[in-house]
């Protein structure tokens, strides 16, 4: 029996993982969300790349949509490479990283509460520089990840996140479904997705769909299709596939639709019917009533939901690779940590 990755052997941490820090944080998360309620913010900027970026995505959608409130990615070269002296008193920053290591996104979080932000950071190395930089630290407690591909830290990256906009807001529904989420990944590390295993392996190229907190999934899923597998993947939000890419779906393209149940649903579906119609190999997480519809795991809650068809879609993407005859511990030209200025 070939052994199995460290990739996989981290996917199967990841319900630990949340365990562990909705656990040891609730204090953490509860005082952080009084503080941010207190300060009202008007907008909060994200500070975070790679992975984290698509972490920081999801809180943005997520905020948004629950509080009115705009959430904004800033740049890291505006301060590493620029030099700009930010303005933003009285808003607030919220920093994502695995390693909390690379210079830029040190610095960048250094120069936002140089320029009057409230800074929060979320990572998984205690004692990092960018925890050590911020007015409020959360350790995810993940414990080690050595993978290169990062998974069970996005993850509880999202959850953290999720969990401080719910003590925020005061949305006790979204509390509630974060509380009950590590039963619902346990669900979904047990989907079978090997239906669109063959297609997938065997493609050149393939879209990723989502909207909202589903864009940010699809994102990191077109992220991780590269890493692990060496495939080309493009994620779209389901508004924008239709503004040119579209025009590539042609017989037997294979195309990835996150379709969970919220508000952009309808639409979705729209534009799963339109890829189908040019000839996709349309596979679904979700009911769209066309195409293969990949199983998942209900969380209850929409705003929860795109992060349980994730966990799934990691166990389906380590068996995509290997399925490649790829190693996914040794992406090429890849390391653990990627120091950029």
């Amino acid at each position: 029996m070939t052994e199995a990755s460290l990739m996989a052997r981290e996917i199967a941490e990841i319900t630990d993982a949340v365990r562990r820090f909705l656990d040891a944080s609730k204090p953490a998360v509860a005082e952080v969300g009084r503080r941010l309620a207190d300060l009202s913010p008007a907008v909060t900027v994200t500070v975070a790349r790679g992975s984290s970026d698509h972490a920081a995505t999801y809180f943005k959608y997520a905020c948004e949509i629950l509080t009115g409130r705009p959430v904004a990615s800033l740049g890291p070269s505006v301060v590493s490479v620029y030099g700009t002296r930010l303005q933003l008193v009285g808003q607030a920053a919220l920093a994502i990283s695995q390693s909390g290591r690379s210079p830029d996104i040190v610095a960048l979080l250094r120069a936002a509460r140089e320029g009057g932000a409230e800074t929060v950071a979320i990572g998984n190395v205690e004692g990092s520089p960018l925890l050590d930089v911020a007015h409020w630290q959360l350790p995810l407690k993940a414990g080690p990840e050595r993978s290169v591909a990062a998974t069970k830290s996005f993850v509880t990256s999202v959850v953290a996140a999720l969990a401080v906009l719910a003590a925020w807001s005061g949305d006790e529904a979204l509390g509630a479904a974060i509380d009950a989420l590590p039963d619902r990944l346990d669900e979904a590390l047990a989907a079978d997705w090997s239906a669109a295993l063959g297609t997938v392996a065997g493609a050149r190229s393939l879209y990723v769909l989502g909207r909202g907190p589903g864009f940010a999934v699809a994102s990191e899923s077109a992220l991780k299709l590269k890493e692990t597998s060496m495939l080309h993947a493009e994620a779209y939000s389901g508004a924008e596939v239709l503004h040119g890419p579209v025009s590539l779906v042609e017989e037997g393209f294979p195309v990835l639709a996150f379709v969970p149940a919220d508000a952009a649903r309808g639409g979705l579906v729209e534009i799963c019917q339109r890829v189908a119609g040019s000839g996709a190999a349309l596979f679904t997480v979700g009911d769209a009533g066309v195409g293969t519809r990949l199983p998942h795991a209900a969380t209850g809650h929409p705003l929860t939901e795109p992060l349980s068809m994730l966990v799934s879609f990691y166990r389906f993407v380590e068996g995509v690779a290997r399925a490649r005859g790829l190693d996914p511990d040794v992406p090429r030209g890849l390391k653990k940590v990627t120091e950029t200025l």
